[in-house]
């Protein structure tokens, strides 16, 4: 009897893309409705890759929280808002062709004595059913956001809305405890006793959060707007030059910092310095006394802003279990080589013919290596004379999950030096230092390495030959097959001998039959 062979295992360390499997096919686009206390977003997801693409998506502030502790019901003015919103959101999405979008609600319309008249009121009106969810499943859901971007993370998710907040604890890619509060900012602003009064309610409550929760000294992941504008002002109190939120990092000290920098300052001016909206900046002020007290009580070992949430949380939802395991990076990666790339596949025929200059890297390093393959000729339609700066542009900004900001730097510059050979002389000089200098080498390495193997791409997964490298004799040795001879032409020779180079080497050529 013949056993067919495991469907993956040709595929080495990527695995089998997930675009070609029907599960994930059918979950190419999806839209999601969050109605929150201070806004109401839409976002549809694109693209059936492990990290889908933002197709659309749109806000609109609200508040339909506000002055709900004082009246018991939603903010009149909200209300108008918030179904005129949601009236265009299902034009648009029956526009856009969506399957029936999923619509949930938090704080504010769970809290609110005419919250399901509202929902009856959104019904009627546009056909949407609004799933009005408790805190504990809105910690859920906002955990498993963040596993979407960070599959196997421990730590403590924060999710602050306008009218709660929401503490759940994540380990190997499982959500455990969960608790909510009435911590929002919406709710802060309406208590009595200035900001004395309010600090000692934070206290309080959090001290009785953290009896529920126990100890949390890992990761601390913040979700949300108001935790966002934290983030923004600290990047420009840091003067830090890579503006991308999502896994930007804060320790401890950075928010004890920014919180007295946020106190010296005209809210205004930092507002408009910044790019905040007067909306988000007017929750700033109760958002910070949340976030120290968060801080000091918790004392995790690090801090991550992430800006998937509950509405990525209902994405993956959707997802088997078997889909969540996979590396959102990679999978982001396949797709894009598999839709924009000249020879689609040719991505891990160069992973294979690169990776003997990186045999001693961790995997952390080699799972970066997989990605800069994958992307090395997806920019191939951008003019040549900024091709490389295009490269290192996309990738230091594109919506990928599972990057830090050090490595979106390795993926770009390796990517930039697919395409040139000498990085100075970028308006990217100031980026470059996120990473260090041993970083900066191994991607120059990397990047020389592929400009050089690409010059060989004739097939998908022919045999293009074979790299040897000794690091203690300094010594490159490169095998290639006779039918590959033709091919290692006078710029084929000059890039080799520009990765020699970096690499401080001598080289050695051979061929065989």
């Amino acid at each position: 009897m013949n056993v067919s062979p495991d469907p993956t295992a040709e595929w080495g360390p990527f695995e089998r893309p997930l675009f070609e499997d029907p599960g994930a096919r059918a979950l190419s686009r999806v839209g999601v409705v969050d109605v929150g206390s201070n806004s109401v977003r839409l976002v549809v997801f694109d693209g059936a890759a492990r990290s889908p693409a933002y197709f659309y998506n749109e806000k609109i502030m609200c508040a339909l929280g506000s002055g709900l502790s004082e009246t018991g019901m939603l903010n009149p003015k909200g209300r108008i808002r918030a179904l005129s919103a949601l009236r265009r959101f299902q034009n648009l999405a029956q526009g856009m062709g969506l399957p029936p979008l999923s619509v949930v609600a938090t704080a504010a319309v769970r809290d609110a004595s005419d919250g399901p008249d509202f929902c009856n009121d959104v019904l009627r009106e546009t056909g949407l059913k609004i799933w009005v969810i408790d805190g504990r499943e809105e910690a859920r859901l906002s955990a498993q956001g963040v596993l979407l971007g960070w599959p196997g993370s421990y730590g403590l998710v924060c999710d602050i809305g306008g009218s709660s907040m929401e503490l759940a604890e994540i380990q190997e890619g499982r959500v455990g405890k969960r608790v909510t509060s009435s911590l929002g900012p919406l709710k802060l602003r309406e208590l009595p006793g200035g900001r004395k009064g309010r600090k000692d309610h934070i206290k309080q409550v959090i001290h009785d959060l953290k009896e529920k929760m126990g100890p949390q000294k890992d990761r601390l992941f913040l979700v949300g707007g108001s935790w966002r504008a934290i983030a923004r002002i600290d990047m420009a109190r840091r003067g830090y030059s890579l503006k991308v939120l999502h896994e930007y990092r804060m320790t401890a000290q950075s928010v004890r910092d920014t919180i007295k920098y946020i106190d010296s300052q005209d809210l205004e001016t930092l507002r408009n310095a910044c790019g905040l909206s007067s909306a988000r900046m007017s929750l700033v002020p109760y958002a910070v006394d949340v976030l120290a007290r968060l801080v000091r009580t918790f004392k995790p070992k690090d801090i991550a802003v992430s800006s998937y949430g509950i509405r990525e949380g209902l994405l993956y939802e959707q997802m088997p279990q078997r889909l969540r395991k996979r590396d959102p990076l990679v999978e982001s990666c396949r797709f894009a080589e598999a839709k924009d790339a000249r020879m689609p596949g040719f991505g891990k025929t160069l992973y294979n013919f690169v990776l003997p200059l990186f045999k001693s890297s961790p995997d952390t390093t080699k799972r970066l290596i997989k990605a800069a393959c994958l992307l090395h000729d997806v920019s191939w339609r951008a003019h040549p004379d900024y091709r490389a700066e295009v490269c290192f542009d996309n990738a230091t900004r594109a919506n990928l999950g599972g990057l830090k900001h050090s490595e979106r730097v390795f993926l770009g510059l390796a990517l930039l030096h697919r395409y040139r050979n000498k990085r100075e002389g970028t308006p990217f000089q100031d980026l470059y230092e996120l990473l260090d200098e041993k970083g900066r080498q191994e991607a120059e390495i990397l990047g020389k390495a592929m400009r050089f193997g690409a010059m060989l791409m004739v097939s998908q997964d022919g045999d293009i030959g074979k790299l040897k490298w000794q690091p203690r004799k300094r010594i490159l040795s490169l095998t290639l097959p006779r039918d590959m001879e033709p091919l290692f032409g006078e710029v084929a020779e000059a890039r080799l001998k520009s990765l020699v180079s970096t690499l401080g080497a001598k080289v050695t050529v051979q061929v065989r039959d």
